[in-house]
């Protein structure tokens, strides 16, 4: 078999996201499987668990609800490693559920015997500000666990993924999920020098869901962060204006009344009088700096503050307009308005939907993003979402994994390349 038929076959690509884990083979065509990018290290002093279990250290994938156990419990033994998109050099409980996590990720599609496999040929991502240090680790997780499973191993930034499986390749690009934001522009590769990174993601607009859940009334489900989650994805709206989109729903509170019922509980959710605050989830994300949030700040909720990890520094409240435009004012001048002419929005934090009686009152990601460049005086941009934005990043490394020849070999000065790994 030629090496073009058999990576046509066996492809594989992970997309290591804040809050989702995505992965599979090429073979699975659009959509990967996913699991939540976290691992679960259960109590083994317990007696129940020495009697009856045998599972390993760290529980991963769709095993892991089933070792839950108090909400106290979970905040030193339930761990997500990728919150902010990065993990510490030196957070052993962190790559361990990396390690974890790939292992898992090959097993759930180990081929049968005899069929002529010789390993995945992996294509992994990583958020594009990404220290060496991380490359590294990711490297060695691989190539100490492979198994047999993998015969080699290359990773690629996250935004740089996304332009590939859309086939453009000048472009900005941002990708966020639930723990960060990253803006980079790209001509034929990742500009390094003009990405800008935000602490900002779903998490935050889980804590305004949060906060919003306590004043309606469920103070007693606001701390639960997965059904958090659910309401923010069912109930969350961008205002096309946030002022005058809770003067229209304090107008006519019927028609932006927000429900969710939990399926398969008797847990339902009515803000009723509260359903103008739908609007604050969506803003919150794409513009914190609104009057309107300092009351929930002064209540103690935790402001988007920036960070710096590694050598970059994640900016808190920057809106999502004024970091394209700081992002791209970092290129040429002359590449400037080919950036503008392709804005793709990536992942899971821009997935919002309008409900059609709310039309002109709630907005998409791309028309708010529109409108935050526009307020800068930058009006000629084309901004559109990707076609599947939770799985984009994983489609673009299965496009990257069979194009890469197979004989250009791991480049540590370039980050790019096949890491072959030993059988």
């Amino acid at each position: 078999m030629s090496v073009e038929n058999y990576r046509s076959n066996y492809t594989f690509a992970m997309d290591f996201g804040t809050s989702d884990f995505k992965f599979g083979p090429i073979t699975l065509g659009e959509q990967p499987r996913i699991v939540n990018n976290r691992g679960y290290f259960p109590d083994k002093k317990s007696v129940l668990y020495r009697a009856f279990e045998a599972a390993s250290d760290v529980v991963v994938g769709d095993d892991v609800p089933l070792y839950l156990q108090s909400a106290e419990d979970l905040a030193s033994r339930l761990i997500y490693p990728m919150r902010n998109g990065m993990i510490e050099r030196n957070d052993d409980q962190a790559w361990r559920v990396v390690q974890s996590l790939t292992s898992y990720g090959l097993e759930a599609f180990k081929p049968p015997p005899n069929n002529g496999f010789q390993g995945y040929y992996v294509v992994a991502s990583l958020s594009s500000i990404s220290p060496r240090y991380m490359y590294e680790r990711l490297m060695a997780a691989f190539v100490e666990n492979s198994h047999g499973m993998v015969k080699a191993v290359t990773v690629i930034p996250q935004p740089f993924a996304v332009a590939i499986g859309h086939g453009v390749t000048t472009c900005v690009v941002i990708e966020s999920g639930h723990g960060n934001s990253q803006v980079c522009p790209i001509s034929k590769y990742p500009i390094r020098t003009a990405q800008v990174a935000l602490n900002r993601g779903g998490g935050d607009a889980n804590a305004i869901t949060s906060e919003i859940l306590k004043d309606a009334g469920y103070a007693d489900l606001a701390n639960e962060e997965a059904f958090v989650r659910k309401v923010k994805e069912n109930l969350g709206l961008v205002p096309e204006n946030l002022n005058d989109a809770i003067q229209e729903a304090k107008r006519s509170p019927r028609l932006v009344r927000g429900r969710y019922k939990v399926p398969g509980t008797r847990v339902e959710i009515d803000l009723d009088k509260d359903s103008w605050s739908r609007f604050l989830i969506g803003e919150y994300v794409f513009n914190p700096n609104h009057e309107i949030f300092e009351s929930y700040f002064n209540r103690g909720m935790p402001k988007p503050r920036d960070v710096k990890m590694g050598d970059t520094v994640f900016k808190g409240m920057l809106d999502f307009g004024e970091a394209i435009v700081a992002s791209v004012e970092r290129c040429p001048v002359e590449l400037q308005p080919l950036l503008y002419k392709e804005i793709l929005l990536s992942g899971g934090n821009f997935s919002w939907t309008v409900p059609p009686k709310l039309q002109g009152i709630a907005v998409d990601a791309p028309c708010k993003v529109k409108m935050l460049l526009r307020d800068r005086g930058i009006k000629n941009v084309s901004v559109k979402m990707t076609s599947t934005p939770q799985f984009s990043v994983w489609h673009g490394c299965i496009i990257y994994g069979f194009a890469v020849p197979e004989n250009y070999e791991w480049d540590w000065q370039r980050l790019e390349g096949w890491m072959k790994v030993p059988n």
